[in-house]
């Protein structure tokens, strides 16, 4: 299938490693052009550089009030569009709701919540007809995950903004969308599991519960983002599309 991703430009923002990373190298096999951010300016052009001259690494955080605005500029003067942005975030630090702190909760929602909010935002104004803004979510958008308690209080959350914004877009005929990992074979999930003490234990119960029967692979995952930002899944608006081998047992 053609996904008509030829000389599009996407932003995809976390994506020095991991999901973020992932999405970004399968754009770019499909022909679009994208604007990758990291943390670090280092970071960010070592990954740009490994997907070659079709992408461009900018340092930017998303709790940076300013990241958003500066991504969407750089996107148009280096390819000279914006057809989609997909918003990628690092992981909250793991903890209970009787051991996460104040400042644990204000540093997670200014980089899980609203950074991901003025990125949509950002990138709402400036989109025209056949854009699209994704996020990347989590199961904890449904189901509660045991030790992390932030992301559970704000990945549902942000789940909510994105149905709003769909609403809102949809006449403007912008698509607004959720991709929920599951259990994907990345640092962030070796470093889950080894929580608990038990990294290969763990990893064998939660497998256990994967009707695949075992981890997915970033791979697998960009390829499921890269066709939702894609023209292929023009009238695909206002969802969270779970990838977890069918771990997830409700409708």
């Amino acid at each position: 299938m053609d996904l008509g991703l030829t000389d599009r430009t996407y932003i995809v923002t976390g994506a020095t490693r991991g999901l973020g990373f992932a999405t970004a190298r399968e754009l770019v096999t499909e022909g679009a052009r994208v604007v990758i951010s990291g943390r670090t300016e280092d970071s960010a052009l070592a990954a740009a550089a490994t997907l070659g001259e079709r992408a461009l690494g900018v340092a930017a955080d998303n709790a940076d009030p300013e990241a958003a605005a500066r991504l969407v500029a750089t996107a148009r003067e280096r390819f000279g569009r914006l057809d989609g942005i997909m918003i990628s975030v690092g992981g909250p630090a793991p903890g209970t709701a009787a051991d996460n702190t104040d400042e644990q909760w204000l540093a997670a929602f200014e980089a899980v919540f609203l950074g991901a909010v003025r990125l949509a935002r950002a990138a709402a104004a400036a989109l025209d007809e056949g854009g699209v803004i994704g996020f990347v979510l989590s199961g904890s958008v449904y189901e509660p995950i045991g030790g992390l308690t932030l992301s559970n209080g704000l990945r549902p959350g942000l789940a909510g903004f994105a149905k709003s914004l769909a609403n809102e877009l949809g006449p403007r005929g912008i698509r607004v969308l959720g991709v929920l990992p599951g259990r994907i074979a990345t640092d962030r999930m070796t470093q889950l599991d080894a929580l608990s003490g038990d990294p290969e234990g763990t990893r064998a119960r939660n497998t256990a519960g994967i009707p695949l029967g075992r981890y997915g692979t970033p791979q697998e995952f960009g390829r499921t983002a890269a066709f939702l930002l894609s023209p292929a899944a023009s009238y695909v608006t206002g969802v969270m599309v779970p990838v977890d081998g069918g771990a997830r047992r409700g409708f």
